[in-house]
């Protein structure tokens, strides 16, 4: 397993060795030891999401102001853009982003740190998306901003149409309103 530091050093791309042939391939999605060697320091997942989203659906950007989650995800199918947005004040990289484009081809996952929002956009027709959790889902703690918050200037993916939003996520806050993190 080997990790790339993205801008935002604390956020990780993860990539796992493929062993592949003409029936088709194996690799090794997740193994605790090798996780925490290529991040250098230990989590642990108590929680596995799987959401299914169609072409133009955005997803974000979510967090927990209490009991924050770490994120490790990836899609097994189809391709989208996802983000992490760093939303810890004392942090020199507040108020940045880094985006990178999963996929079921590339295999590529996303370590995504307590203290960051997450989002990600459908490119694909569908797209199944996948995650661990280094904390339970609390709807109570549970904060959005808005993915298109000017003072953020995510280049989200032009997908010639507008995103299709939950009712809560086009309700979400401006950073400079949100909760965030000391």
């Amino acid at each position: 397993m080997k990790a790339t530091a993205t801008a935002i050093p604390d956020v990780k791309v993860i990539e796992s060795k493929v062993f592949g042939d003409q029936r088709g391939f194996f690799f090794e999605s997740f193994n605790q030891s090798a996780f925490d060697e290529a991040i250098g320091h230990h989590v642990d997942f108590v929680q596995d999401n799987h959401s299914r989203s169609a072409k133009g659906v955005l997803r974000g950007l979510h967090y927990q102001i209490r009991r924050p989650q770490g994120k490790l995800v990836r899609v097994t199918r189809g391709v989208v853009f996802d983000v992490a947005v760093d939303i810890r004040k004392s942090s020199p990289t507040f108020g940045r982003w880094v985006g990178v484009e999963l996929s079921e081809e590339n295999k590529k996952q996303f370590w995504v740190p307590a203290g960051f929002a997450h989002g990600f956009v459908v490119l694909s027709e569908s797209a199944d998306f996948l995650y661990k959790t280094t904390e339970y889902y609390a709807p109570e703690h549970e904060r959005a901003i808005a993915w298109n918050d000017t003072t953020l200037g995510i280049a989200w993916p032009d997908m010639g149409m507008q995103p299709i939003l939950s009712a809560k996520d086009a309700a979400a806050l401006s950073l400079a309103d949100a909760d965030v993190f000391e």
